[in-house]
């Protein structure tokens, strides 16, 4: 006699898609905030008050944070992964005061690419003809956006780069710690140590913030642990080939907010390369769904900050 099976949850599509909604809202209105504050702060710093200022929303689990035990092993992953996501994050804050709105959300959709890599590389999975095809095609999509030779490639769109590549291997290694600690311990652990990397880079620009600017970095702070809440209600609720598509809309946002609230003129290539890439991540997802893989590909918004 066969033992019973626990059903999967039920699927809530239109809930799922509605909290995708909310998600996209909160990490575009991270990014229009960050871009206004950088445009008066140095980047490191302001990103060091966005990490120091959102300990804040951290107090219910301290407790367990303080009861945490990690041997050498867990050390020397949650060191890693904090100081890959301090490099992105600084090389984030700063390509915010360099290039649009617009490009910075279209190459952010980057990282799950560099996690597909990263997962044959370091991880052993297999990258089958078709995976091979779509991060071509996220590759392409990225071509598409910077044009090298057509236009100038800044240090803003380096810098995203780098962002993209260090927020995927952040990933990878959050992959292997969701195996040793809970998802809740994990996000604490990093958002504890990502500021004290960051603060020797603060430091050694530091000026001193007005209530303004503290005002808005904590609505940064706010937003980004909305926006972070509000994903894991979507992919509890839908598939993430249901969820993933809806991500798209931020760019859409992206690219308004940068033309009414920064002046930012459209570009068609950004909007185009980020189409692709995102069509790339999301064929991604879908074959690992349908194939009922283990899924080691975030969604774009993941790996936000």
């Amino acid at each position: 006699m066969s033992e019973p099976t626990v059903p999967p949850p039920a699927s809530r599509p239109v809930a799922g898609i509605l909290w995708m909604l909310v998600t996209g809202l909160c990490f575009v209105a991270v990014t229009g905030i960050v871009k206004h504050v950088g445009q008066d702060m140095p980047a490191p710093q302001a990103a060091f008050l966005r990490f120091v200022l959102g300990l804040v929303f951290l107090i219910p689990v301290l407790p367990a944070l303080m009861r945490l035990r990690l041997d050498r092993r867990g050390w020397a992953l949650y060191s890693v992964r904090s100081a890959l996501h301090v490099v992105g994050v600084l090389c984030w804050f700063h390509a915010m005061t360099q290039i649009p709105v617009a490009e910075v959300t279209a190459m952010n959709y980057l990282a799950p690419v560099y996690v597909t890599i990263g997962a044959a590389l370091f991880l052993g999975e297999k990258l089958a003809a078709r995976r091979i095809l779509a991060v071509a095609a996220g590759l392409l999509g990225a071509a598409l956006i910077l044009r090298p030779g057509f236009r100038e490639v800044s240090d803003g769109h380096l810098a995203m780069l780098v962002t993209a590549l260090m927020f995927g291997g952040s990933f990878l290694i959050a992959k292997r710690l969701s195996e040793m600690h809970d998802a809740g311990t994990v996000v604490a652990m990093l958002s504890v140590m990502v500021p004290v990397g960051l603060a020797p880079f603060a430091l050694a620009v530091w000026v001193t913030p007005t209530l303004t600017q503290l005002a808005w970095l904590m609505l940064v702070a706010a937003f980004a642990t909305a926006g972070h809440y509000a994903m894991t209600r979507a992919f509890a609720a839908a598939p993430v080939t249901v969820t993933q598509p809806v991500t798209f809309l931020q760019l859409v946002w992206a690219t308004l907010l940068g033309i009414f609230v920064f002046g930012e003129p459209a570009d068609g290539w950004v909007i185009l390369g980020g189409s692709v890439i995102l069509a790339a991540v999301s064929f991604i997802g879908w074959r690992e769904a349908t194939l009922k893989r283990q899924r080691v590909t975030p969604p774009p918004e993941a790996t936000k900050l």
